[in-house]
């Protein structure tokens, strides 16, 4: 019996090493998690208080297009009523 206690030892001792193994991947597995999660949810909270100049600014390029098209076009017309 004592051989079959050996090989039952030496069975455990494998599966707690395995384990502990499995262990340390987890734990590193949680830690990037973790640091992930705070990481999104400061660039969240960062997009949410960051003001966005970008759209203040197309709207104002948008505006100022508009306006130089239109007198374009208007001083077209008049310089053919002109020439007539």
């Amino acid at each position: 019996m004592s051989r079959v206690e050996e090989m039952l030892n030496e069975l455990l001792k494998k599966k707690e090493e395995e384990e502990k193994e499995n262990n340390k991947v987890l734990k590193v597995l949680a830690v990037v998690g973790i640091v992930a999660a705070v990481a999104g949810i400061a660039y969240a909270v960062y997009r949410f208080f960051a003001p966005d100049y970008l759209e203040d600014f197309e709207d104002d390029f948008d505006d100022e297009m508009d306006e130089d098209f239109f007198d374009e076009d208007e001083n077209e017309f008049e310089d053919d009523a002109d020439s007539e």
